[in-house]
C-alpha cells in the first residue's frame, strides 16, 4: 500500500484553485482522517465515502486511512471533493490505477448507494481546471452537459463510484445504476416581452434605448400604474446577445447557485428582480460555508431590477455601490475573498411618495412633505449619484391611448438593432482600451485633451457643476450619456444638443 493522489477544485466565488488530494493507508487500527482545512460538509465526506464504496462493491481497505487536501492553508467547502477522496483511497489500496487517477481532476458528491449526485458549481470548477492547464475532468453524469460547455476539456461523465473505478482500471464487473439527473432548464422562461406593448411612454422608451445602448443605470419615478415595471422588464429584450465569455459567466453563476444549466450557452441577458425584503446576503451573495451568489451576481451581464426601491433596507441598497463602480462583487471573509461578476445594469423604480399619488392629476396624496422626503431619502445620495438616467414616468391618459397607432410603437427588434449599431460604434472608438461600453469609460479618459469636448459644447454641464446641481461624478456620467446619444445618432462626437439632452436625462426627476 502506498500514497496515491488525484486532483479536485476548491471554489471561492467563481474563482477556483486546484487541490491535491493525497491518500495514505497504514497498517493501524481502522480509522479515516481527513486533514487540510475542510469545512463541516467536507469533513463528513469520510462517512459518505466509506459507505458509498461499500455499497458500490469496492470496499476501502480496513486500515487507517489519512487523506490530505493540499494546500492545507486554502479553505475548502462543500461536498464536491467526495469523488476525488474516494478514488485516491481506492488507488492507494491498489484497486484503481494510481497513474490514471493522478491524471484526472475529479468533481462530484457521493450518495450512500455509490451514485454520484449533481453538484453545484461544476461549471466554474471545470473552468478553473482548464485555466490551470488540466485537460481531463470526471464529473457526475447529471453535470456532464454543463461541463462540456468549457472548450478544450475532455469530460468523463459517470453514474457511480463503481463506474469511475472501472474507468480507472479496477477489475470489476459493471453494475447498472439509475443515474441521478438534473431537470432541464426551461428555455421559454428566458423569452422577454416586446417593447411594442408599451403605449404612450415614448420619452421613457427613448430613455430605455439610451440605457441599453450605453450600459447605463436608470431610475424611474412615477405613480403606480404608470408602466415602470413594464418598461424595466423589456430592457433585456433590447440588449445585444451575450458574448461567449459573458454566457460562460452567466452559466457559471447559475451552476454555483444550484440552478439547472442547459447543454447550450444562453444567448440572451438575464434579469433578476428580488423582493424588497431581501437581505444583503440575498442581494450580493454570502452564506456560511460555500459563498453563494446573490441576485446582483445572477444578474451579471444583464439587468437587476429593484421595484419599489425605497422599500429595500438602505444597507441593502448601499451594498450595490461598490459593484456599480468596479463591476466586481467582492465578499470578504476572515480567511478569503470571494468574487463574482458585477457588470449588471441597475434599474430602480419608485413611487413619488408612500401612497404613490403625489403629483398625480387626481391629487389624492395625503402624505406630509416630511414623509415624502423620508421615503425617497431611503435611497442614499451616493447611490443616486451613480445612476446615469433619472426619469419621471407619468400615467398614460385616455387621449394618448386613442391617439396611439402601430406606427408610433417601437418593437424590440428595431430597438435592439439601434442598440447594437450604437454599441458597435462605441467598441470601435474604444478598441484599444479595456472598456466596451460608454458606461464603463472613466471620466478622466473622456476629459483628456485629445478627446475632450469643446467648451462651447459642455457649457450646460459646466454651469450645472458650478451651481452645485451635479457632482464631478455626475459631470462624468453626463459626458458618458452624451457619447451614447451621439452613437445612437451616428455622430462622430457629441454636440451641444447631445450634452443638453444628457443633462436633462440625468436630472429628469424633480
Amino acid at each position: 500500500m502506498t500514497v496515491a493522489r488525484t486532483w479536485a477544485v476548491a471554489l471561492n466565488g467563481l474563482d477556483g484553485a486546484i487541490v491535491e488530494v493525497e491518500a495514505d493507508i497504514s497498517a493501524q487500527l481502522p480509522a479515516f482522517h481527513l486533514i487540510g482545512l475542510a469545512d463541516r460538509s467536507l469533513s463528513e465526506a469520510a462517512k459518505r465515502v466509506r459507505q458509498a464504496a461499500a455499497n458500490s462493491g469496492c470496499r476501502l481497505a480496513p486500515n487507517r486511512i489519512t487523506v490530505n487536501l493540499s494546500p492545507a492553508s486554502l479553505p475548502k467547502h462543500g461536498s464536491g471533493f467526495d469523488l476525488a477522496i474516494a478514488l485516491s483511497c481506492l488507488a492507494a489500496g491498489g484497486l484503481a490505477r494510481s497513474s490514471s487517477v493522478d491524471a484526472v481532476v475529479h468533481i462530484g458528491e457521493l450518495g450512500l448507494d455509490g451514485r454520484l449526485r449533481p453538484t453545484p458549481g461544476v461549471l466554474p470548477a471545470v473552468r478553473a481546471a482548464a485555466k490551470a492547464g488540466r485537460t481531463t475532468v470526471m464529473v457526475p453524469i447529471g453535470n456532464e452537459a454543463e461541463a462540456r460547455l468549457v472548450p478544450g476539456i475532455e469530460v468523463i461523465g459517470v453514474v457511480s463510484l463503481r463506474d469511475a473505478a472501472i474507468w480507472h482500471g479496477a477489475e470489476l464487473e459493471p453494475i447498472p445504476f439509475r443515474p441521478i439527473l438534473v431537470p432541464e432548464r426551461d428555455e421559454s422562461a428566458e423569452h422577454h416581452a416586446d417593447l411594442s406593448d408599451v403605449i404612450g411612454q415614448r420619452e421613457a422608451v427613448d430613455a430605455l434605448i439610451v440605457a441599453a445602448a450605453g450600459g447605463h443605470h436608470l431610475m424611474m419615478l412615477g405613480p403606480p400604474g404608470a408602466g415602470k415595471t413594464m418598461l424595466a422588464t423589456r430592457l433585456p429584450g433590447i440588449l445585444p446577445d451575450l458574448s461567449i465569455d459573458a454566457a460562460l459567466d452567466v452559466s457559471s453563476v447559475r451552476s454555483l447557485a444550484g440552478e439547472p444549466v442547459g447543454a447550450r450557452l444562453p444567448t440572451r441577458p438575464p434579469i433578476e428582480s428580488p423582493h424588497h425584503t431581501s437581505t444583503t446576503a440575498a442581494m450580493v451573495g454570502g452564506g456560511s460555508g460555500t459563498i453563494r451568489p446573490g441576485a446582483a451576481a445572477r444578474a451579471a451581464h444583464g439587468v437587476l431590477f429593484l421595484d419599489e426601491a425605497p422599500e429595500f433596507q438602505p444597507a441593502v441598497l448601499d451594498s450595490l455601490r461598490q459593484p456599480l463602480e468596479s463591476g466586481v462583487i467582492s465578499i470578504h471573509r476572515a480567511n478569503a475573498v470571494a468574487r463574482f461578476p458585477g457588470t449588471f445594469q441597475l434599474i430602480l423604480a419608485a413611487n413619488p411618495c408612500p401612497c404613490g399619488q403625489h403629483g398625480a392629476k387626481e391629487n389624492t396624496c395625503t402624505c406630509a412633505p416630511q414623509a415624502i422626503r423620508r421615503y425617497l431619502g431611503r435611497i442614499s445620495g451616493p447611490l443616486m449619484d451613480r445612476i446615469d438616467l433619472q426619469l419621471t414616468v407619468k400615467r398614460v391618459t385616455a387621449a394618448q391611448v386613442r391617439e396611439h397607432s402601430a406606427d408610433d410603437r417601437v418593437d424590440s427588434a428595431t430597438a435592439r438593432a439601434r442598440v447594437s449599431d450604437a454599441r458597435r460604434r462605441a467598441r470601435g472608438r474604444l478598441a484599444d482600451t479595456p472598456w466596451a461600453t460608454n458606461a464603463e469609460v472613466p471620466g478622466a479618459w473622456l476629459r483628456r485633451p485629445e478627446r475632450a469636448l469643446a467648451p462651447t459644447t459642455t457649457t450646460a454641464i459646466d454651469r450645472a457643476l458650478e451651481r452645485g446641481l451635479i457632482t464631478m461624478r455626475g459631470y462624468d456620467r453626463v459626458l458618458r450619456v452624451a457619447w451614447t446619444l451621439a452613437d445612437l445618432d451616428g455622430e462622430e462626437s457629441p454636440g451641444p444638443a447631445h450634452v443638453g439632452r444628457a443633462l436633462f436625462l440625468r436630472r429628469g426627476i424633480g
